[in-house]
């Protein structure tokens, strides 16, 4: 049976063959942990707190929120002494819907106690020869990929000419990181398409570092990778953060910006924050867009193509 988007609404978006496919891919990845004796865990869906992010709205229910990330429950775990675990969850995150986004959608995260970001990096990569049969990815910084496909330094070229650069004129009064912020999705991504193959960025601007460490510099750049291909953005990973005053200075600082930004402030999870007191052990993780892992796989268009009941047939 194949469906469109055409058909009657009650009927899945996915065909028979594709919600196969993405089954056993999904197999795949759990027995490409389970050979590296990685445990798979569970961690909870409903959260009464969260951890604060500037532009990302979480999805609001009457008694919490459903979780964007498993994030912090699963650094609990890390912190607790569990090892190197992973899990396959669903995610959810308020008004994100369109070709490449579902307000709900499945995520793969990861993380390896004791492993650097380097490491985790050369484990991504063999995850996507696992699942995509790809060649190795090449690795830019982030100042390297914007010099070399927009012809800008993003930590230095003058604003003017961040601003001339974008296709459209942009919004008055945007700082560095909203004009960087722009191109990458402007002028960035649509290059890295163009170009094809995959691709680490890492040494990502310090002025959002979320969970990350961050590397004084110069340039002062966070411990972060993401992964793309095809132009497709799929993980984004951390040298993840242990200090738990810098992390709850860094959750007071976002949701003072969403304040200002007229968005609600957000609960903040105290038990994360007692996790890293207690210690959290050097440690590198990754989140994966697994919808987006299986479009790629099955060279679909649209995310929607690779699930049974998007937001629109939900």
């Amino acid at each position: 049976m194949t469906t469109t988007s055409q058909s009657p609404l009650w009927q899945p978006s996915a065909s028979l063959e594709t919600l196969k496919s993405r089954a056993h891919i999904i197999n795949l990845i759990r027995q490409f942990f389970q050979n590296r004796d990685v445990l798979e865990v569970t961690t909870p869906v409903l959260l009464s707190t969260v951890a604060p992010e500037r532009y990302q709205n979480p999805q609001v229910c009457d008694n919490g929120f459903l979780h964007s990330s498993p994030e912090t429950a699963m650094k609990r775990l890390v912190a607790a002494g569990y090892g190197s675990i992973f899990q396959i969850c669903q995610v959810f995150r308020a008004d994100e819907a369109g070709v490449m986004h579902n307000p709900e959608f499945t995520m793969l995260e990861w993380y390896r106690p004791g492993w650097a970001m380097a490491d985790l990096m050369v484990e991504v990569g063999d995850l996507l020869q696992h699942i995509l049969n790809c060649p190795p990815p090449i690795t830019l910084t982030f100042c390297q990929a914007f010099q070399k496909y927009v012809g800008i330094d993003p930590f230095l070229s003058p604003l003017s000419e961040l601003s001339e650069k974008v296709s459209v004129p942009p919004p008055d009064g945007l700082d560095r990181g909203g004009l960087v912020d722009l191109l990458l999705v402007d002028r960035l991504e649509p290059a890295l398409k163009k170009q094809g193959g995959s691709l680490f960025l890492l040494d990502y601007p310090a002025w959002d570092p979320a969970m990350a460490e961050v590397d004084p510099g110069p340039p002062k750049v966070a411990k972060r990778f993401e992964m793309y291909v095809d132009g497709v953005e799929l993980a984004n990973g951390y040298q993840e953060l242990r200090d738990a005053d810098e992390q709850n200075r860094r959750f007071l600082q976002v949701n003072q910006q969403r304040k200002q930004d007229g968005r609600q402030q957000l609960p903040i999870d105290n038990h994360f924050l007692d996790a890293l007191k207690h210690g959290l052990p050097r440690c590198a993780g990754v989140a994966l867009g697994v919808d987006r892992l299986l479009m790629l796989a099955m060279k679909k268009n649209r995310i929607a193509d690779v699930m049974a009941f998007p937001v629109d047939r939900a």
